[in-house]
Protein backbone atom coordinates (compact mmCIF):
# COMPACT_ATOMS: atom_id res chain seq x y z
CA UNK A 1 0.00 0.00 0.00
CA UNK A 2 1.54 3.78 -0.62
CA UNK A 3 1.63 6.01 2.02
CA UNK A 4 -0.12 9.16 2.06
CA UNK A 5 2.55 11.14 3.01
CA UNK A 6 4.93 9.46 0.18
CA UNK A 7 4.83 13.45 -1.76
CA UNK A 8 4.45 12.12 -5.00
CA UNK A 9 5.79 15.32 -6.81
CA UNK A 10 9.55 14.96 -5.25
CA UNK A 11 9.42 11.65 -5.83
CA UNK A 12 8.65 12.52 -9.61
CA UNK A 13 11.53 15.06 -9.46
CA UNK A 14 13.64 12.02 -8.33
CA UNK A 15 13.05 9.70 -11.00
CA UNK A 16 13.27 12.16 -13.30
CA UNK A 17 16.81 13.44 -12.10
CA UNK A 18 18.08 9.50 -11.96
CA UNK A 19 17.04 8.51 -15.73
CA UNK A 20 19.29 9.24 -18.29
CA UNK A 21 18.67 11.82 -21.31
CA UNK A 22 15.69 10.32 -23.92
CA UNK A 23 14.65 7.81 -21.42
CA UNK A 24 12.69 5.86 -20.43
CA UNK A 25 11.18 4.69 -24.38
CA UNK A 26 8.85 2.02 -24.68
CA UNK A 27 5.51 1.55 -22.75
CA UNK A 28 6.41 -1.82 -20.87
CA UNK A 29 10.16 -1.38 -20.68
CA UNK A 30 9.79 2.21 -19.36
CA UNK A 31 7.43 1.32 -16.54
CA UNK A 32 10.25 -1.67 -15.57
CA UNK A 33 12.67 0.84 -15.61
CA UNK A 34 10.99 3.32 -13.70
CA UNK A 35 9.71 0.99 -10.94
CA UNK A 36 13.58 -0.38 -10.93
CA UNK A 37 15.01 2.62 -10.24
CA UNK A 38 12.28 3.46 -7.71
CA UNK A 39 13.22 0.39 -6.26
CA UNK A 40 16.65 1.78 -5.81
CA UNK A 41 16.04 5.23 -4.73
CA UNK A 42 13.80 4.21 -1.78
CA UNK A 43 16.46 1.06 -0.68
CA UNK A 44 13.85 -1.71 -0.25
CA UNK A 45 11.09 0.91 1.51
CA UNK A 46 8.45 -0.81 -0.38
CA UNK A 47 7.86 -4.29 -2.63
CA UNK A 48 8.12 -4.71 -6.17
CA UNK A 49 4.53 -4.89 -6.48
CA UNK A 50 3.99 -1.77 -4.38
CA UNK A 51 6.45 -0.16 -6.64
CA UNK A 52 4.89 -0.93 -10.06
CA UNK A 53 1.57 -0.05 -8.07
CA UNK A 54 3.37 3.58 -7.49
CA UNK A 55 4.34 3.65 -11.14
CA UNK A 56 0.74 2.92 -11.99
CA UNK A 57 -0.31 5.88 -9.39
CA UNK A 58 1.96 8.33 -11.08
CA UNK A 59 0.83 7.71 -14.27
CA UNK A 60 -3.00 7.76 -13.30
CA UNK A 61 -2.41 11.49 -11.41
CA UNK A 62 -0.64 12.26 -14.54
CA UNK A 63 3.36 12.98 -13.10
CA UNK A 64 4.47 10.34 -15.45
CA UNK A 65 2.55 9.83 -19.21
CA UNK A 66 3.45 7.89 -22.50
CA UNK A 67 3.60 10.00 -25.23
CA UNK A 68 2.89 6.20 -27.72
CA UNK A 69 0.25 4.21 -28.02
CA UNK A 70 0.75 0.89 -26.33
CA UNK A 71 -1.64 -0.90 -28.05
CA UNK A 72 -0.16 0.34 -31.63
CA UNK A 73 3.08 -1.45 -32.48
CA UNK A 74 4.27 1.79 -34.62
CA UNK A 75 3.89 3.63 -31.98
CA UNK A 76 4.94 1.46 -28.84
CA UNK A 77 8.56 2.45 -28.60
CA UNK A 78 7.02 6.10 -27.85
CA UNK A 79 8.85 8.02 -24.90
CA UNK A 80 7.49 8.92 -21.49
CA UNK A 81 7.08 12.77 -20.06
CA UNK A 82 7.91 13.10 -17.03
CA UNK A 83 6.37 16.13 -14.63
CA UNK A 84 6.77 16.41 -11.19
CA UNK A 85 4.48 19.10 -12.10
CA UNK A 86 1.61 17.61 -12.86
Amino acid sequence: MISDDLDLRKLTADLKARLGPGEPVGYLRGKSLMRDLLLDMRENRFSELEAEELVDTLESRGFVRFLGDPAERSVADAPWDISPHA
